[in-house]
């Protein structure tokens, strides 16, 4: 549970950042979905909400 909580607030941090580089208006879309600045940020994003969904479905013994 320690390690999802972790990992659930990199998250958080990681969206606050995010969200402030959106709302700069100095956002731009090549910059998040073509190998941009951002490319490196999607990666780690995806890399964190997988090992959560799979930390929570142990927890919900969903995988039987």
């Amino acid at each position: 549970m320690e390690r999802k909580a972790e990992l659930i607030k990199e998250m958080l941090e990681m969206q606050a950042k995010f969200t402030a580089y959106e709302q700069s208006g100095n956002y731009t879309p090549e910059d998040y979905y073509v190998d941009g600045k951002w490319k490196e940020y999607r990666d780690r994003y995806t890399e964190l909400a997988g090992e959560v969904r799979e930390i929570a479905s142990v927890e919900a013994n969903y995988w039987k």
